[in-house]
């Protein structure tokens, strides 16, 4: 077992000894790969220096003798919880996206403005001075003129719409009744007259459309103003006002990624808000130089993610997590010349023990990796490279 005097000053070093063969670690827990591919990976994505080859070659097969040749520090072992995350580019904006298909007869008298949000039971647009309302719905769309004594997938959802919105009580309308009954009547004449139409207790074809969002928030108007509304011609086209992340994620990492893995958005000022992974595409796109797949993410707290569209943003998804293991800083790992790794021990008389190690999960923005070995424990010094 190798032991040696930690130096007190840094001294200039040697030229280093010519690159040892090196092999893969032990396999890591629950992704099966091996620490030494990982920080290989990072290096490759710019991670930054410290995990740029980290098993030099002036700390490899021979570790006593290079902690008196070149200027080292020392970090703790610690115990706790890491992290494997994936470092990916996103796109944030607004989820969804609805086409407004006019079932109206007439001239297009008013329109909304891009960017404007319009909320269920308000209008979504005019037709001959008549306004057409939002109603939310996405089970049936609008094909015909409802009133009492229809039955139907569109009524149920004209009867749910109107209990949402307080025009009756789920006592008054059973919101899954497909029935048009006297309180859905009675209901429709109230939503009637808050828009300022007659009140007829009748849902007229087109004066209502149905989409599957309390609210809408416009993106783009086709409808121009004198024009035409043409039943069967889109007027609008809008997304949702939830926020999402959109990421464009290599086919090869799908089983690295899941729905419900935590992230990390970091928005175009630097800072940063945390998210879930809300979906991950089963279908591949080919793109120029390579193969995706969507990943969509919800942010935890959307109001921190401002009103920018189709903003760049930088997304570390955290893939695996294991707690109460030990780590040490990546760059106190050895590459020992029979393979495998091992980490330079201070002791209490201050020279160093070398003891292999094991490793296992790769955290990247701690700059720390999972180890065991024996006589290995939490409080212990290591040397690392001085800086």
């Amino acid at each position: 077992m190798a032991t040696t005097e930690i130096p007190t000053e840094g001294a200039q070093s040697a030229p280093p000894p010519e690159e040892p063969e090196r092999r893969p670690g032990t396999r890591r827990r629950h992704r099966g790969r091996t620490a030494a591919v990982v920080v290989a990976l990072v290096a490759a994505g710019g991670a930054g220096a410290i995990f740029a080859n980290p098993f030099d070659s002036a700390r490899s097969q021979d570790p006593a003798a290079s902690s008196q040749d070149t200027a080292t520090n020392t970090a703790k072992v610690t115990k706790g919880t890491l992290s494997s995350r994936t470092q990916q580019n996103g796109t944030l904006g607004y989820a969804g996206s609805y086409d407004v298909v006019n079932k109206a007869s007439g001239t297009v008298t008013r329109v909304p403005a891009v960017g404007q949000v319009i909320r269920q039971g308000k209008p979504l647009y005019w037709v001959d001075g008549e306004p057409v309302i939002l109603l939310k719905g996405a089970r049936t769309p609008v094909y015909r003129a409802l009133e009492r004594g229809d039955e139907g997938e569109d009524v149920k959802q004209l009867n749910a719409a109107l209990v949402e919105l307080g025009y009756a009580t789920d006592e008054q309308i059973d919101p899954d009744s497909d029935y048009f009954s006297r309180q859905t009547r009675w209901a429709l004449k109230k939503l009637q007259d808050d828009v300022g139409v007659e009140e007829t207790g009748k849902l007229s074809l087109g004066q209502a459309l149905f989409l599957p969002v309390d609210e809408i928030r416009v993106t783009s108007v086709d409808a121009v103003i004198g024009g035409s509304a043409a039943p069967g011609k889109p007027i609008i086209q809008g997304s949702s006002t939830g926020r999402q992340v959109t990421v464009e994620l290599n086919a090869s990492q799908q089983s690295d990624v899941k729905v419900g893995d935590k992230v990390t958005i970091t928005m175009p000022d630097d800072t940063s808000t945390p998210g879930v992974v809300s979906s991950v595409g089963k279908v591949a796109k080919q793109g120029e130089n390579k193969t995706t797949i969507d990943v969509t993410i919800k942010p935890t707290k959307p109001k921190v993610t401002g009103r920018l569209d189709k903003a760049p943003v930088q997304v570390a998804i955290v893939s695996d997590t294991v707690k109460d293991v030990l780590s040490v800083p990546v760059d106190a790992l050895l590459a020992l010349a029979g393979g495998g790794y091992a980490v330079e021990v201070v002791k209490a008389d201050r020279t160093t023990e070398l003891i292999p190690v094991e490793t296992r999960l790769f955290d990247g923005s701690a700059g720390r990796v999972e180890v065991s070995g024996d006589r290995l424990r939490a409080g212990q010094d290591v040397v690392v490279p001085g800086s």
